[in-house]
């Protein structure tokens, strides 16, 4: 993976002037690979890291879902995938090794309205078999990011 892609995951907001100094390209150079790599298709977009817990009036819920599925003829996992990315409460779809085909990842409002969205809409799908339902509890690190890195335990150490 090309030095500027990596810098980018990273951290998005790197300006072409930090990522020439970094990478020990001229900032037009920079700007012309960034440009390209968007046209590609290769950089797809931006996004911010949050901490949640920190948003006052966030009561979003977050949901891992996996799927089994049974692929379709001449199309395999990619029809299913591609129904189930359409809706606007999945956040990400992904093909998986191991138990289940797809890790879907879905955000609601709340649990009622994942767990109506699953059972009405997602398991209604034509080819899904079953899902199992993971919500998110907490997040401590997202993309690399530690996100609650200043909170100390309380509980303290017991030694014998």
């Amino acid at each position: 993976m090309d030095t500027i892609l990596k810098l980018l995951k990273h951290n998005a907001r790197l300006s072409s002037e930090e990522l020439s100094s970094m990478t020990g390209l001229s900032v037009p150079e920079v700007e012309q690979k960034i440009k390209c790599y968007e046209k590609k298709g290769i950089i797809m977009g931006y996004s911010a890291i949050l901490n949640e817990e920190l948003i006052e009036d966030d009561n979003d819920v977050t949901a891992y879902v996996e799927v089994k599925i049974t692929p379709e003829k001449n199309a395999g996992y990619d029809a299913i995938a591609k129904t189930i990315a359409q809706y606007d409460e999945v956040e990400s779809v992904t093909l998986m090794s191991g138990a289940y085909d797809l890790a879907v990842t879905i955000s609601g409002t709340n649990v009622r309205n994942i767990s109506l969205f699953i059972s009405q809409r997602l398991s209604a799908i034509e080819g899904v078999l079953s899902t199992a339902t993971h919500f998110i509890l907490k997040r401590y690190k997202d993309k690399g990011i530690c996100i609650d890195q200043d909170t100390t335990d309380e509980r303290g150490f017991v030694a014998p």
